[in-house]
């Protein structure tokens, strides 16, 4: 048995989790190991092709379709978003952070396509989740585990638009929000809805045949059941197979709403490790992956919330890290963690991909310990 093995098996055997699938790829030499079941009931046994609701760890993915539509010449980087997102033409800002929601002023400058990218746009989750904008931010930014309680992306954005943003365009980095609004800028720049989008340029091209936004019938058998932690630590069944991802959302969220497998989220890890190249075709340029990979953020805006990003960057559409604050952190490490108990990275510099992929919600911004016991016996 080897050390991933024991690891995962550990925290099975402690009831922290029901199952897991532990992935780690070093070149052509690839482990997996799967341990548990699909559900806390012990039925099913895991599968390495078990499917699991990604979350946040769709984000690299979103990133990489808004590139490629930037390689088509559909948009530009540094193009204001009103073109495409007219609802967010003149925003308004709290005049500080810790302002209320009516005392605001006009945003400087226009929100751009880098704005999203990079995360700074001015809407989505700091350390602080009292400020007031913070507070109206929850009426709209809802927990995106629960997929089918959003509204369409014209009325979910119609709203956002009425939320004052929490600061000046490219001040700051905020979670989660930008994602979303990457893809429906996908989605209207293309002319296709961005589950097509997805599908035809990422998932075809490199055979990702089980990364959609639901699951058919057909394939439940191999999707995992997903819990929370209740009270005393004991886990709850938050989502069965025939729940929430049984139909295709009206939101489908840039921001963490696909489903997928290890060997799916590996075979676009390979894209990014090969410089946008697979299977003979190449998706993006060695530019754009350099850019997705590459820590966009001042010292200063990576300390302001270091509750989601612990001191290290950001790039597009995943965490970059900075400084070897733990074992783990190699810097050039690209990646994130998704909040259904999901995390995967890259590491270009040794040619490595570590995917570790459950089925318990995080229970905070923080990586639970599962997940640092995995990236600690695979650093």
């Amino acid at each position: 048995m080897s050390a991933l093995h024991d690891t995962l098996r550990r925290h099975i055997d402690d009831g922290t989790v029901p199952g897991a699938v532990g992935l780690v790829a070093r070149g052509d030499d690839v482990e997996v190991v799967t341990a548990g079941f699909q559900d806390a009931d012990g039925t099913t046994p895991m599968a390495r092709d078990s499917i699991f609701r990604i979350a946040s760890i769709t984000k690299p993915i979103t990133a990489a379709a808004v590139l490629m539509l930037v390689e088509d010449g559909r948009i530009g980087l540094d193009d204001p978003v009103d073109e495409w997102l007219p609802e967010l033409s003149k925003p308004m800002v709290v005049r500080t952070p810790a302002a209320p929601v009516d005392d605001m002023v006009p945003a400087n400058r226009p929100i751009t396509v880098e704005d999203l990218l990079s995360s700074r746009a001015g809407w989505g989750f700091p350390s602080d989740f009292s400020l007031p904008a913070v507070r109206a931010l929850f009426e709209v930014q809802k927990d995106g585990r629960a997929p089918q309680a959003y509204p369409d992306p014209d009325t979910w954005l119609a709203a956002l638009a009425r939320i004052p943003l929490l600061n000046q365009p490219g001040e700051a980095w905020l979670y989660q929000t930008c994602s979303d609004l990457q893809g429906i800028l996908v989605a209207r720049a293309s002319g296709r809805t961005f589950p097509q989008f997805l599908a035809e340029r990422i998932f075809e091209p490199l055979g990702m045949t089980d990364t959609a936004f639901e699951v058919p019938p057909a394939k439940r058998d191999r999707f995992t059941s997903h819990y929370r932690v209740a009270d005393l630590g004991a886990l709850e069944l938050a989502d069965p197979p025939n729940g929430e991802w049984a139909g295709l959302p009206a939101f489908p969220s840039g921001g963490g709403g696909l489903v997928s497998t290890a060997d799916d989220w590996l075979s676009f890890a390979r894209m990014l490790l090969a410089g946008g190249t697979a299977n003979g075709h190449r998706l993006l340029t060695p530019t754009s992956v350099s850019r997705m990979t590459s820590n966009h953020l001042t010292a200063c805006q990576r300390e302001l919330n270091f509750l989601f990003l612990e001191g290290q960057g950001w790039g597009y559409g995943g965490q970059v890290d900075v400084t070897p604050i733990d074992p783990w952190n190699v810097p050039g490490r690209y990646g994130w963690v998704g909040g259904t108990g999901t995390t995967a990275y890259v590491v270009p510099t040794t040619n490595t991909v570590t995917i570790l992929l459950t089925q318990v919600a995080m229970q905070s911004p923080t990586p639970p310990k599962v997940m640092r016991d995995f990236w600690q016996c695979t650093a």
